[in-house]
This record gives C-alpha cells, structure tokens and sequence, in this order.
C-alpha cells in the first residue's frame, strides 16, 4: 500500500523539496502521496511546482497535494514533517533579536537557546501542539519528525505532553563529520564516531579514522592551517579547550557559553574574522530585513526561479528523515542518527528528563534511543546550564508563569555574563510586553 508523508510547514522551500527528494530516492516510497501543508497560499503553489518537477524528472508514480487545511491529509499518514516558522509578522523577530541587544546581549542567529530562543519557542509552541493533538487524533501511529527551531525546547515539550512517536532533527552532526573529515584528508566512509550532548552543542566522544583516534589529526590541522582555524573559529577554540569537536556552526556556538560575545573586542576577534558559513556577525535590524526579506512572496519567487534554472540533483542526501522512514516502514533497513529525545536514563550527568541528542535506532521496531552514559565533566558542565535554562523555558509554557522565563534568562551563559540580575529583570520585562501578543503568557514579571 502507497505510503503518506505529510509536509507542515512546506513553504520551507529548501527543507521539503531535499526531504522529498530523499524520500522518493527509496523504492518503497517512489508511489507515495506527499501531502504540502502550508498556510501560505503562495509559498504553497510554489513548492507544489517544485515538488511536481521532481516528481516528474525522477518519473516517480508519486501523488502530490497541496492544502492549507492539515486536517484534510493527516488521515493514515505515515509520517509527518514540521519545518513551520512563525512568520506572519516581523515585530515580534525584531523584538527578540534587538531588545537583548539593546541591552548588550547581541546573538548572531536567535533560534536555538538564549533570551531570543525562548521567545522563539514562546510563540511556536502553541502551534506546534495543535499540530500533534491533530497527530494523535488522524494519524496516532505516524512517525513525527520534527525540523523547527528551537529544537530541544519544541521536543521536550511534545515528548512531555505526548505518547506519539517523534524525534528532532538536525544535520549538523553529520555535516561536521564532513568537515572534520575533509580537514584530515580522511575519506568519510572510513569515519566512525559517538555523537552526544544537546543539540547545536553535542560534542563527538569519538571519532575514529580506521579505528584509530583522528582527534589529534584534528588539532594538527587547527593549529597548522591558518585557512581551517579561520572558517570556524569558535568551533575551533572550543575544541583546543576542551578536547572534544563541537556540533553546529561557529555563528550558532558563540551564544552558547560565557567566552565570545561578551566584549565588543572579543565579538571582533573570534567571531567577525570567519571564513565559514554563519562566521558570528551580531544581528542589527538591517540583517534580520535582509534576512526575512527571502520569506516576502517577492524573495520566495527569486529562490523558486533560481531553484528551477539550476541543474535537477535527484540524489539522495544526508538529511536523517527519509532514512528513518525506510528503516520503521520502508525495506527496513536498520539506521542509526542522532535525534532529540528526553533524557531517561541516556546521559548520566545531564539534568533527568531534559531534551538530549544522542544516538537513535530506527527498525520496524520503531525508534530506540541508545544509552550513552556520563559525559566528560567540561562537556557536561556546559551542557547542563543550557539544559536547565531550556527546561526553565519549558516550565514557563506548562505553568503560564513568566518568572520563568526571567529564572532562563539569569543563566544564560551569554545573558549572564553581560548584564546584571536587575538589568536582565529589565530586559525581559520589555521582551514580554512588546510580544505579549505572540506568547501564551498572560502577564509580565
């Protein structure tokens, strides 16, 4: 019987069209129906375009619909995809990203942890449980995978409130692996690694080339090749401390710790000279208008256009979702990944029951998180003060409590190491009011 997947959020141009790409490269999903769901009439038509031209230069027999009604697909979907972004108005964007800056706290990107990341999640939340309740009431069996940000937070909080079967993903455990790889001149099929923390900020236990430690292969490379320092700074000076290579790019993991962001002058030593993708710039009003201007239907066209003229790639890639797909209800092929699940008993010394990335087996059995154990005591010292500001967050959605929400910012490792308790009480008081709007909170602090 053809399977279903439906798409949530699918005028994420680039996430659905490689996610559906990678799904139909399985012969067990080339009949599949895939289902587009977007509330966006437009970005919808252009991503059933994009959609049907794969389909049609794969000459896959695949179905395609597009609805702005989820409710009308759901129904025996076999797996379900969130790539929302909560876009219908930029106020509440530049609330999250320029009052921290105002105050001194200044992010590069804002959709994973920090003051920023729990308004994000503030504001996402509620409509990502309307999209599992429906989950559970048209498809209770599906496997849902999730994509939006901010990952650990959106996670824990379906796994807390819900029994369906979901994970999150993110590629950049396995686009690091990549690039280390590539750093070493180490093909990367002769790459094996143990990959764990919390998600942006796992760090890889192991990793081996040919069952020898390439960590110190590594460090040479950092500390010899001007070029490989330069692309990803953090990253790299984050490795040199602490031993163990990090997840996620160098922009993403200067707001993560007390040591990048904290002084203009650092911000312009480790974070401006990058070379790679993300190198660190701070968010102003002029990047975050650059940076929502692809989301105006005018932006979504120029990327669809640019899209089509471009050779068609039907190969798979290295994005996790369609591997888990076949492994649970395709040919079965067992695949291992690092998904977003909580923590029952996985990592020792992380907080119990905080959302964790680790390893995850995907059978017909379904999804099986694996054991990993304690965590090098650096690795878990920086891990657990996110984990528990992330967790704070959650609190502040299941209790409607903003206090919350102030308890998360105090120990931010960034927000902490700028402002002082009275300026941070400040500061997310002004973040509450000016977004009380887009929050499931009633009140202010």
């Amino acid at each position: 019987m053809p399977k279903k997947f439906v798409f949530i959020g699918a005028g994420s141009l680039q996430f659905t069209r490689e996610l559906v790409r990678d799904i139909l490269t399985f012969p067990a999903f080339q009949d599949a129906t895939i289902a587009l769901v977007d509330i966006n009439e437009d970005n919808l038509a252009l991503v059933k375009k994009a959609i049907d031209h794969i389909v049609t230069a794969g000459k896959y027999p695949a179905k395609v619909i597009a609805t702005t009604d989820r409710k009308t697909v759901l129904e025996g979907a076999d797996g379900v995809l969130t790539t929302i972004r909560m876009a219908d108005d930029d106020r509440p964007l530049k609330a999250e990203i320029l009052i921290p800056a105002k105050y001194g706290v200044h992010t590069c990107v804002g959709d994973t942890r920090g003051p920023y990341a729990v308004m994000r999640y503030l504001r996402t939340i509620p409509a990502i449980m309307d999209i599992v309740r429906d989950i559970e009431k048209y498809c209770p069996k599906a496997i849902y995978l999730n994509y939006t940000n901010p990952m650990a937070m959106l996670c824990r909080t379906v796994q807390g409130l819900s029994s369906i079967t979901a994970s999150g993903l993110c590629h950049s455990v396995q686009k690091t692996v990549t690039q280390l790889a590539g750093w070493i001149g180490a093909p990367e099929e002769e790459i094996t690694y143990l990959c764990a923390g919390i998600n942006h900020q796992a760090h890889y236990l192991k990793f081996d080339w040919n069952g020898e430690d390439a960590n110190p292969l590594i460090r040479q490379a950092i500390l010899t090749r001007p070029e490989i320092y330069n692309e990803e700074i953090v990253r790299n000076e984050m490795f040199l401390a602490l031993g163990y290579y990090v997840t996620e790019s160098s922009g993403h993991n200067s707001e993560y710790n007390w040591w990048f962001r904290k002084r203009p002058e650092l911000i312009e030593q480790y974070c401006h000279p990058g070379t790679g993708w993300n190198p660190g710039f701070s968010q102003t009003e002029e990047n975050i208008n650059n940076r929502t201007s692809r989301y105006t239907p005018e932006g979504r066209k120029r990327e669809f256009d640019k899209w089509m003229a471009e050779p068609l790639d039907l190969d798979r890639g290295l994005e996790y979702a369609a591997y888990i797909f076949n492994a649970c209800f395709g040919d079965g092929t067992l695949f291992e990944f690092n998904g977003n699940v909580r923590n029952f008993n996985l990592i020792d010394n992380l907080p119990y029951g905080c959302c964790v990335e680790i390893p995850v087996e995907a059978s017909r059995a379904g999804l099986r998180s694996i054991r990993v154990g304690a965590l090098p005591p650096q690795l878990s010292a920086l891990n657990t003060i996110n984990a528990q500001c992330e967790e704070m967050a959650v609190e502040a959605y299941l209790t409607g409590d903003p206090e919350k929400i102030y308890f998360a910012n105090c120990f931010d490792p960034l927000t902490a190491s700028v402002l002082s308790l009275q300026e941070i009480r400040s500061m997310t008081r002004e973040m509450i009011a000016a977004m009380m709007d887009w929050l499931p909170i009633k009140h202010n602090i």
